[in-house]
């Protein structure tokens, strides 16, 4: 019990995507016991998207779901270790939750690209599949986001240094050339989460964040599962402090993020070495 008890306590304190993570390797491990014991090649249908509009309707979790399922050990391999170094970069430079919005819609915009394809294209341009799974396309979503947003930034690739935005067309290329092999599908949803990440970006360098109404939703949905409190709220009626036509918690708010703003400029033109130990550490802070 100890134990358990012990592994629950360790997986509260992980973070979303170390959570989302976590969650990945044990569906992947249900769905292996499955096809070993089970005897069954479709050990994860329920999870994954399929190619048939008329089937999805039958199961629509699974435009978010696919994005959770993996039957290659390579797959899962590859997938979650980007997923691990890039999230990081981002918890780092960005919101966590804004992080996630990118992630979790890259893979539902990435679903709907492939059943759009695949049920509105001639079949004789396509390759015949039951469906897709794997968490690349909202993977796509993040690393061409931060590919616009901070385009000039560099990140070292095992001898050499390689700028984000040129890692960002590399990616998107090897995409649209995987539209004519066997994994068409793959590279289809791939480039969905693509496009998400890409508006997302050129919006949020506008000073829009298209993912603030997604975001609402899904705290409305996680509060669901939260226990109720049992204590009772006490109002006071007190007079607000206003600044420049903003309460003090507003305008706290505004400068923290304006200096954040200021702070990735600064990356996206000289790099984040460029920035000073306390730059770094106001960072850290923030992601935190």
């Amino acid at each position: 019990m100890s134990t358990l008890q012990d592994l629950k306590y360790k997986f509260a304190r992980f973070n979303a995507f170390e959570k989302i993570i976590v969650v990945n390797i044990i569906v992947f491990i249900i769905g292996q016991l499955i096809k070993v014991f089970g005897r069954t090649a479709n050990s994860l249908s329920y999870l994954r998207l399929p190619s048939d509009f008329l089937d999805f309707i039958w199961q629509p979790w699974s435009i978010i779901t696919y994005g959770f399922a993996h039957y290659g050990f390579f797959h899962i391999l590859f997938n979650l270790l980007v997923l691990y170094f890039i999230s990081q970069m981002l918890m780092n430079l960005f919101r966590p939750k804004m992080a996630l919005n990118i992630y979790l819609l890259g893979i539902i915009v990435g679903g709907l690209a492939f059943l759009l394809v695949y049920n509105v294209l001639p079949s004789r341009l396509l390759v015949n599949t039951s469906g897709v799974v794997g968490a690349s396309a909202g993977i796509r979503a993040l690393l061409i986001f931060l590919g616009v947003y901070m385009s000039q930034t560099e990140v070292r690739l095992i001898f050499f240094n390689v700028k984000l935005k040129y890692i960002a067309i590399a990616l998107v290329i090897m995409d649209v050339i995987g539209l004519f092999g066997w994994n068409q599908g793959g590279n289809v949803a791939h480039l969905g989460g693509a496009l998400l990440g890409y508006l997302y970006a050129t919006k949020l360098q506008q000073g829009k964040d298209i993912g603030t109404g997604f975001e609402k939703n899904m705290d409305a949905v996680v509060s669901w599962f939260l226990p109720k409190s049992t204590l009772k709220t006490v109002h006071r009626n007190k007079k607000k402090t206003i600044y420049a036509g903003k309460t003090k918690e507003e305008f706290q708010t505004f400068n923290k993020q304006k200096r954040i703003d200021l702070i990735l400029d600064k990356i996206s033109k000289s790099g984040y070495e460029s920035l000073t130990a306390e730059e770094k550490e106001f960072l850290f802070k923030a992601g935190k």
